[in-house]
């Protein structure tokens, strides 16, 4: 029986033959082909189903009779001759180019070449050794004269052999660059460096552009997917784990209760489940929320890690800052209602948990086998924590991170170079990221990505109820929870105090800065403070903290917001606060989203040390009309009635339109015009 085998040899390894009798012994072995060890898989692969098909079916016999014999060559020869022309043909057109494995597989190819030039060389010997052996019964090298060598097909010219084993590489078309800055950087990179790091060969670079460009766009994410490669089997297994919109939160609050440091945000997410519900059924129904991948999220709250110092889960209760925690319950919840694996950390220790398939890998590879994680939710503080964890690693995660980053970084103090050459001194940049891969809490500037966040004014329905009950009343609500943010504030303060009674919220342990008449309430949990916007005419801006989500709440819940202007603008030039930001925006006002997008009659943007600006607003901010509303079903609604001073609502949908006019309905009609920022409203709605 004919037994391929092979032994290693050094460098090299040796396929050769052993010929057993009937009984299993061994009558005689020769040697079929010697080959480098990086081609003894993909030989043994081709050659061995060749002889697996023989072999599986034919067994020679010592005393076989020359009829037999003369049957089974021949059926070997012809299945052995059919097979090669077959695998040729299949290879001459193979729609991944020339790179028909995972990775490139350009090696491998070289190696297919030399098997078709010689394997029917290689069966017209051995076909005169098996002869010699049925006829004569030995294991002689010598050829029988009347044996022809069987010429070789012409599938191998067409594959150019020669050019190829002589390091000639095939064409490569790349595609448009576009939405990739850095892929030919890498390219260039690549070309010089490849060798630098084994792994890279592992991966199936070869020196070749294409292996670059295979490589640097279905291993590292640098370069966009060739066109003509064949789908990855890892992707197509993907695509199998699709994601499905989530409509309870049993599992997130599981997950959270585990975690003292997200009590603040988990109450949050709970006063607001049922909203969160609503919308994402809502959205399913607008839009196709079917066939999306589920992915695998990592969410990192540096900010919240013992190691950050910040300790702002610790004083959530307390006074402390809300508005980061705010957009990270918002962020949270949204990836887990669409139907994402989610992982959250708030601890290095949680991290290096997560991320132990690649910690500690010193190779400038990536790891193979399954992706740990597809992407990344940071914040500053997380994004150094990364880096030290990941170590070289760290550098195959920079596409997929998203930087929650509320004030955000600018270009010129991403780029370390650049911020370098400009002396900016700043540890929050310096990054080489993706502009775009910061995400702030305002729309501040394109080069960034705008987040938000969800504006708390719903309660659950037994709320709504008692808040149809609730009676505006003539009284202001101070923001500002820290006692310091009142200092120097009595005078912009005893005004507002001439007009209407004065409330607070700040935490009873110390009140050193604010007036005797001021009703302090405490630190009031979520639903309360909602109650008590309710019944709030005024919401009073005292300078700081910046940009915060409180005004937008307080307004969605009725109130007029008094916002602080800074003369001249705040920014990292003169504010301590912002020193060292990577960001040199100017700050006209305390809240310049709510000044620019909003503006009055919610939002009145005054100079606090001018009295008689503060006061000409406050009395303003009074003598406007909580109007009423009405219902009808009439072409005019929605609208403001002018005579009565109140809004009309449409009550029949089938009546709702933007055509005609009334002479003292002034109409609210979204599908002409739009105000800047608020482009849900027309220019003369209002």
């Amino acid at each position: 029986m004919l037994i391929p085998w092979a032994y290693e040899h050094l460098a090299s390894f040796e396929i050769f033959v052993f010929l057993e009798d009937q009984s299993g012994e061994a009558m005689a072995s020769f040697t079929l082909w010697k080959l480098s060890s990086q081609k003894l898989g993909f030989f043994l692969v081709s050659f061995g189903f060749i002889w697996g098909m023989m072999l599986l079916h034919f067994t020679i016999q010592q005393r076989a009779q020359h009829e037999s014999s003369s049957m089974l060559r021949e059926q070997i020869l012809d299945l052995s001759k059919r097979y090669i022309k077959a695998l040729a043909e299949e290879n001459r057109n193979v729609v991944d180019g020339p790179y028909v494995g995972t990775m490139t597989a350009y090696d491998l190819k070289k190696t297919l070449a030399v098997l078709l030039d010689n394997i029917l060389q290689r069966i017209g010997k051995l076909e005169s050794k098996v002869e010699n052996l049925v006829f004569n019964g030995t294991g002689s090298n010598s050829t029988n004269s009347s044996t022809t060598v069987i010429p070789s097909t012409g599938a191998v010219e067409k594959l150019n052999v020669a050019d190829i084993i002589n390091g000639a590489q095939e064409q490569c078309e790349l595609p448009p660059m576009d939405g990739y800055p850095h892929c030919e950087g890498k390219v260039k990179w690549m070309k010089d460096m490849w060798r630098s790091d084994v792994c890279y060969s592992s991966y199936g670079v070869d020196g070749s552009t294409c292996s670059f460009f295979i490589y640097l766009s279905e291993v590292e994410n640098w370069c966009p997917r060739l066109p003509w490669r064949s789908a990855n089997p890892n992707e197509e297994a993907d695509k199998k784990n699709m994601a499905e919109i989530r409509t309870d939160f049993d599992n997130l609050y599981r997950v959270m209760s585990r975690h003292e440091e997200f009590r603040w945000m988990t109450l949050r997410i709970r006063r607001m489940d049922d909203t969160w519900i609503e919308a994402i059924k809502s959205l399913a129904e607008k839009q196709n929320l079917e066939k999306r991948k589920r992915k695998k999220i990592l969410v990192h709250l540096g900010l919240l890690t013992k190691e950050s110092g910040f300790k702002i889960a610790e004083n959530a209760f307390s006074g402390g800052p809300l508005g980061e925690l705010v957009q990270w319950s918002d962020l949270i919840t949204s990836l887990y209602l669409l139907g994402h694996d989610v992982r959250i950390s708030a601890s290095i220790a949680e991290l290096k948990e997560i991320m132990k398939k690649v910690v500690g890998n010193r190779s400038g590879c990536p790891t193979q086998g399954d992706k740990v994680v597809e992407l990344i939710y940071i914040d500053i503080v997380g994004l150094s924590q990364f880096k030290k964890t990941l170590g070289p690693s760290w550098v195959h995660y920079q596409c997929m991170l998203r930087v929650l980053d509320s004030f955000g970084t600018e270009p010129e103090f991403n780029h370390a170079h650049y911020a370098q050459s400009k002396g900016h001194k700043t540890p929050w940049g310096k990054w080489n990221l993706n502009p775009q891969q910061f995400y702030t809490m305002f729309p501040h500037t394109p080069d960034n990505s705008f987040l938000g966040f969800v504006v708390e004014q719903r309660l659950n329905a037994s709320d709504v109820r008692h808040m149809s009950d609730i009676k505006r009343q003539n009284q202001s609500l101070v923001y500002g929870k820290v006692d310091n943010f009142w200092k120097d504030k009595n005078k912009y303060l005893d005004i507002i105090h001439t007009y209407m009674d004065i409330h607070g919220t700040v935490h009873e342990k110390g009140t050193v800065y604010m007036p005797n008449y001021v009703k302090n309430h405490g630190i009031l949990s979520g639903r309360d403070l909602q109650f008590l916007l309710r019944e709030t005419k005024l919401f009073v801006g005292l300078g700081f903290p910046y940009e915060g989500p409180a005004p937008l709440e307080a307004i969605a819940n009725g109130c007029a917001f008094l916002n602080p202007k800074f003369d001249p603008p705040k920014s990292s030039r003169n504010t301590d606060f912002f020193k060292g930001k990577p960001t040199l925006r100017e700050l006209t006002s305390q809240h310049p989203y709510a000044e620019v997008y909003i503006g009055k009659p919610h939002v009145w943007t005054v100079d606090i040390n001018k009295p008689s600006e503060v006061e000409k607003a406050i009395k303003a901010i009074l003598s406007q009309k909580c109007q009423s509303s009405e219902t009808a079903n009439d072409i005019v609604a929605p609208s403001i009635d002018a005579k009565k001073s109140h809004c009309v609502v449409q009550g029949d949908l089938l009546l709702f339109s933007c055509a005609g006019s009334h002479p003292y309905h002034q109409r609210i009609c979204p599908c002409r015009d739009y105000m800047k920022g608020q482009v849900a409203l027309c220019k003369d709605c209002l």
